[in-house]
């Protein structure tokens, strides 16, 4: 038996607060904000520590470390690296447990609203 379990919506009519409550679409949210929300703390703690080094540790920042390339400029190019990876992540996080659950959920509704019960 499926999951997605409705509770009182007639058959072809989907109960979406039901699918919302369902184990399946719980694991669901679980799972996406398990990746997601501690990427977030960290990349925001450092972003952080790059805004607060570049206002009050100016010397460090101004550090040259090769030619005209400072500290600063390696920890500002970094934030764009760290976005990119982060994204990077994300996808093939996504592809490889986030889009399988969420495709079940898909294919389960469709086969409700299709009235095949």
């Amino acid at each position: 038996m499926s999951e997605v379990h409705e509770k009182s919506a007639p058959q072809g009519d989907i109960d979406y607060v039901a699918v919302e409550e369902s184990a399946a679409f719980q694991k669901l949210k679980k799972t996406q904000r398990s990746f997601v929300f501690p990427l977030a703390i960290a990349f925001l703690l450092w972003y952080f520590v790059y805004v607060l080094l570049s206002s009050f540790a100016v010397e460090f920042m101004s550090q040259r470390v090769w030619g005209d390339i400072t500290v600063g400029l390696l920890f500002g190019l970094g934030q764009f690296v760290t976005t990119f990876a982060i994204t990077m992540g994300y996808v093939a996080y996504a592809n490889r447990r986030i889009d399988p659950q969420s495709q079940a959920i898909r294919e389960e509704l469709e086969r409700r609203e299709g009235g095949v019960a």
